[in-house]
């Protein structure tokens, strides 16, 4: 099932990302606490996104936050992987824009791929120090 979120579900939203993130890029686990998580969802993302998520059943499998023309988050839960939940997501975000642009690792190889092979075209590299991480990360346009 997919449908918008709401603040409710803010913590396992956060709980996702952390989940997926640390996966994805073991590097940088521990970078920040769950607190912090929910403090950014609560804060930053919930206010300025739509949010959006898709079920496994009860739970929380994946989501999407995209803003403006740029996807702010999309993190999909490993144990749900490879079953289309990021697809349904990113789509949610295509049919309401025209233009999307984000942001991923350049490290983060099934990402990259990911977003590739959903039509998604790099167009700008960068070392990294303008990111938190400082971590070398790619810019990615998709226009319809």
């Amino acid at each position: 099932m997919l449908r918008p979120l709401a603040l409710a579900d803010m913590g396992a939203a956060a709980q996702v990302h952390r989940i997926a993130f640390d996966q994805a890029m073991p590097w940088l686990t521990g970078l920040h606490t769950p607190d912090e998580d929910r403090w950014f969802y609560r804060e930053r993302v919930f206010p300025t996104c739509r949010v959006w998520g898709r079920f496994d059943g009860d739970e929380l499998g994946g989501i999407i936050a995209f803003r403006d023309g740029w996807i702010e988050q999309l993190y999909v839960r490993p144990g749900v992987q490879g079953r289309g939940f990021g697809t349904a997501l990113l789509d949610i975000a295509k049919a309401a824009s025209e233009r999307l642009e984000l942001w991923t690792f350049q490290r983060n190889t099934p990402g990259r791929r990911f977003y590739e092979a959903r039509g998604f075209r790099l167009a700008e590299e960068t070392d990294g120090t303008r990111n938190e991480e400082k971590e070398p990360d790619v810019r990615y346009v998709w226009t319809r």
